[in-house]
C-alpha cells in the first residue's frame, strides 16, 4: 500500500472485487505502472486499480469510493509531465484505456464522439477515409480524455488552438458517481454556465471525463514543411515574432537550440545543422502554401536564416516531425541516467524574445544542462533541465532555475504552464499568477463539486 496513506478499506476492496472481478487488481506491478508518469517525481502507486469499460462502470467505482471516502485518480496513457497521476494519498486508480471506442464520426458536421481512452493516433486512423483529421498533437500518443483534462495543445496550436477550443461537449462522472453531459454539438451556445470549459483543464480534480465530442478539420489540400538554421536564438525568435505579427497562417513553428539539435541527430540519426533551428509547417491550397512559405523564407533570410530545406513528400515530413516529437527522449540521452525537470512557460508573443534572452543568460549562470525546445508560434517554450537524481545540489539548482523562469514569465504577463498543466509541480505558482481571490473562487468550485476531496487529491490547488 501507499506508505503515506491508510490502507484501502477491506470492505471497499471486497466490493470492488465483486463488481469488477479480474479487472480489479492490487498486484504490485499493476499498481507501480499506474503510479508513475513522465515527470521527474518519484513513483507513488495507488492502493488498487480498476480497469473500467464504460461510463457506468466508472460511475459505479466512484460511488463505492465516495461511500468509503477513498481517493480516486483517473489514468489514461501515463504520459503526463507534472505528476498528475501520482497517488499521493493512496486510493483507487481508474484505468480508462479500455474505453477506446470511436462512438461516432460525423463528417458533415466536422465532429466525432469518442470514449476517453481513445488516443489521438487512433482517432486519426479511424478518420483516414473521411478526408478529416484531429489536429491537437502534444507529441505523445496521449488519450483524448487525458488531453482534455490537462488542456493539452502541442505543435499545431498556433493554427488550430488547444483542447479548450476543440472540445464541444463531454460526459463526466462527478465525485458522488452522478453522470452529467456538458455542452452540445452546436458550434455556439448561450445556455447556462460553460461547464465544458470548466472540466477542460481540471486535471481530474472536479470529475472524470469518460466521453467527449471534438472538432475535426479537413485535411489540407497541400502541406509543406521546412527547417531553417540561424546563427543565434535571437535571430530565430525575431523571425517567429515577425511571422506571427504579419499574419502568416503557419500551422506549426517550432524552435530548437543547438544542444537539442545535437541530441536529435544522435537519437534520430538525422544530419541537421547543430544550430538554433526553426521547424515550419504550412497548410492550405498549393498556391496558399507556396505563398506562405515564400513569405517566411524571406523573413528568415532577413534575420540570417540559412539552409532553408523543404520537405514536401509525406514520408519526409513525417520523418522531420517524428524527430521533433522525439526531442524529449533524445535530450534525455545527453545525460544517461538523468531525469528531466521540464519547464513549460508561455508568454505573449511580444515578450518572447526578452523572456528567452533572459532565460538563456540564466542557464549559462546556473551551469545546468538544459536544451531548449518550444512551440514558439504561440509563445510557449520548454527547457529540459537534465539533473542526476542522486545529486541533491544539482536538483536544487534546477528547481531554483525553474522558479526564476516561472517568475520571469508571470512578470511578463505570461503563465507558469502553457500546456503541461499544474499537477503536483506547479501548484505553488497559482497564487502568484492568479491572486488569492481567484484561488478562493477555484477552491469554492472544488468544494461544491467534490466536498470530500476524493478526486485526484493533492493536485492543482495549493494547500
Amino acid at each position: 500500500m501507499n506508505a503515506s496513506s491508510p490502507p484501502l478499506p477491506p470492505s471497499l476492496s471486497a466490493e470492488l472485487a465483486a463488481r469488477f472481478g479480474a479487472r480489479f487488481s492490487t498486484a504490485e506491478a499493476v499498481r507501480l505502472h499506474h503510479g508513475k508518469d513522465e515527470s521527474s517525481f518519484a513513483a507513488r502507486p495507488p492502493d488498487a486499480v480498476v480497469f473500467a469499460a464504460s461510463t457506468e462502470e466508472v460511475a459505479a467505482a466512484v460511488r463505492l469510493c465516495h461511500a468509503h471516502r477513498t481517493p480516486v485518480i483517473a489514468f489514461g496513457t501515463g504520459t503526463s509531465l507534472e505528476g498528475h497521476l501520482l497517488a499521493v494519498q493512496g486510493g483507487v486508480c481508474i484505468d480508462l484505456s479500455g474505453m477506446n471506442a470511436v462512438a461516432a464520426v460525423r463528417p458533415a458536421d466536422l465532429d466525432a464522439t469518442v470514449q476517453a481512452g481513445v488516443t489521438r493516433k487512433q482517432l486519426n486512423a479511424a478518420l483516414r477515409d473521411t478526408g478529416l483529421f484531429f489536429p491537437i498533437d502534444p507529441g505523445a500518443d496521449a488519450s483524448l480524455g487525458g488531453m482534455a483534462a490537462t488542456r493539452a495543445s502541442g505543435t499545431n496550436a498556433v493554427r488550430y488552438g488547444t483542447m479548450r477550443e476543440n472540445v464541444l461537449g463531454m460526459t463526466v462522472v462527478l465525485a458522488d458517481g452522478r453522470v452529467i453531459e456538458t455542452g452540445s454539438r452546436a458550434r455556439k451556445s448561450s445556455a447556462g454556465y460553460d461547464l465544458t470549459r470548466l472540466f477542460v483543464g481540471s486535471e481530474g480534480t472536479l470529475g472524470i471525463i469518460t466521453e467527449l465530442t471534438v472538432r475535426l478539420y479537413p485535411i489540407p489540400e497541400a502541406i509543406s514543411s521546412a527547417v531553417c538554421a540561424f546563427a543565434g536564438i535571437a535571430d530565430a525568435v525575431r523571425t517567429v515574432i515577425e511571422t506571427i505579427q504579419l499574419g502568416v497562417p503557419v500551422a506549426r513553428v517550432e524552435l530548437l537550440d543547438a544542444l537539442a539539435l545535437k541530441a536529435i541527430n544522435q537519437y534520430s540519426k538525422t544530419n541537421l545543422r547543430e544550430a538554433p533551428t526553426l521547424f515550419f509547417e504550412f497548410h492550405g491550397s498549393p498556391a496558399g502554401v507556396a505563398e506562405q512559405a515564400q513569405a517566411v523564407q524571406e523573413i528568415a533570410a532577413s534575420h540570417g536564416g540559412v539552409d532553408f530545406d523543404w520537405a514536401t513528400r509525406p514520408e519526409d515530413r513525417s520523418r522531420l516531425w517524428q524527430a521533433r516529437h522525439d526531442a524529449y527522449y533524445a535530450c534525455l540521452g545527453l545525460r544517461p541516467g538523468a531525469r528531466s525537470l521540464t519547464t513549460d512557460v508561455c508568454v505573449p508573443i511580444s515578450q518572447l524574445a526578452a523572456c528567452i534572452a533572459e532565460t538563456i543568460a540564466d542557464i549559462e549562470r546556473s551551469g545546468l544542462v538544459a536544451p531548449l525546445v518550444g512551440h514558439v508560434g504561440d509563445g510557449n517554450f520548454h527547457l529540459l533541465l537534465l539533473a542526476d537524481p542522486a545529486d541533491a545540489e544539482e536538483n536544487e539548482r534546477a528547481k531554483a532555475f525553474s522558479n526564476r523562469l516561472v517568475e520571469r514569465a508571470i512578470r511578463m504577463d505570461g503563465t507558469c504552464t502553457g500546456e503541461h498543466g499544474v499537477g503536483l509541480g506547479k501548484r505553488k505558482y497559482l497564487a502568484l499568477e492568479h491572486g488569492e481571490d481567484a484561488l478562493g473562487v477555484m477552491r469554492a468550485i472544488k468544494s461544491a463539486l467534490d466536498p470530500l476531496e476524493i478526486l485526484n487529491p493533492g493536485k492543482m490547488l495549493p494547500d
